[in-house]
Order: C-alpha cells, then structure tokens, then sequence
C-alpha cells in the first residue's frame, strides 16, 4: 500500500541519491585541463611567487624566507574561512616567536576583502589572488579540488613540507605544525 510514509521515504531516498551524485562530482579532482601541470609537490622550492597586499604593493612570498610560512587560501565569501581565521590570528601571535609566519591569500577581490577584515581584522599578511584576473595561485600548490580553505606549509629554506584542504581545529591545527616547529 503507498501511503504519505512512504512517499515521503521515496522522496527522501532520491534526495539522497541526488546529493550523494552532487558530493562525488564536487569531490572529484578537477579534470586534467583544469589541473596545474606545473604545481608543487612536497619538497619542491617554491619559486618567488608574487601578489599585491591589500594597499596594492606587490610582495613575495621570499620575504618570509628563513620562517616557517603557512600559507592559507581563503575567501570572503567562504564560511569555512572566516570560521578559522581567528584560530590563526590566535596562533600567529602564540607562534611568532618560535620562527611561525601566517600568510592569507585571498581568493577574492581586493575590495570584499577589505570589507571583510574591516570588520574581522587579523594580525598577519593579506595578499590578493583575484580570480577574476585569472589568477588561481592554489593551483600552483596542488589543490586540484579547487576548495577553499586551503593551506600549505613552506620550510625555512622554502620548500613544500605539507598541503591541506579544509579548516582548521585548534588540534588539527596544532598536530599539522608540531612536526615543523
């Protein structure tokens, strides 16, 4: 007999697969058109890679040189980001005195930028990365999902030591860099 239950239990089975179809496409490496032949692999040097912080004055990521650099990609519009930035402002300034520079590459324009940390500042560099200049700077680094957040770890002598997709929990955080530090 098909009643409202069942129907209901109909609907939310197709809801599922449908979802489930979604997630795998979202989930699936980008095609080979799309991913960077050039990214970086772990223990590569990473080349001197330049974008303009949020006063429009070009810096390189060499500054840091001689630190450990994680680098996170986030966006304005990305709630994942925002959630984890105040965990790293936190651990910026926890770690600065141990050799720890956090820099935010923004995957964003440089205006919704701005007004965000207006209103959400942190205490470590910004650099932009517009996508709509045809940037796409975390390619470079391998993240071939095109997800956001996304971090890489540079070595003192600035090599790749390690990426990750995804936030931050202040013990996932703590256990990535621990290794490092």
């Amino acid at each position: 007999m098909f009643n409202r239950t069942n129907a209901l239990i109909v609907v939310i089975a197709i809801a599922g697969a449908l979802g489930g179809f979604l997630a795998g496409g979202w989930l699936r490496p980008l095609p080979p058109e799309r991913i960077d032949a050039h990214a970086l692999k772990t223990g590569d040097s990473v080349a001197s890679i330049r974008r303009p912080d949020l006063a429009g004055q070009t810096r390189a990521l060499d500054e840091w040189r001689g630190k450990l650099v994680l680098v996170n990609f986030w966006a304005s519009w990305c709630g994942p980001c925002r959630e984890e930035m105040p965990l790293l402002d936190k651990t910026q300034q926890r770690l600065a005195g141990k050799g720890l520079q956090i820099v935010g590459i923004a995957s964003d324009s440089a205006a919704a930028t701005r007004d965000y940390l207006d209103a959400v500042p942190v205490h470590y560099p910004i650099l932009i990365d517009d996508p709509a200049k045809g940037e796409a700077l975390s390619g470079t680094f391998g993240n071939d999902h095109d997800v956001l957040p996304y971090s890489v770890l540079i070595g003192a002598d600035g090599r790749l030591l390690a990426r990750r997709a995804g936030n931050f929990t202040e013990a996932k955080l703590e256990a990535w860099l621990a290794p490092y530090l």
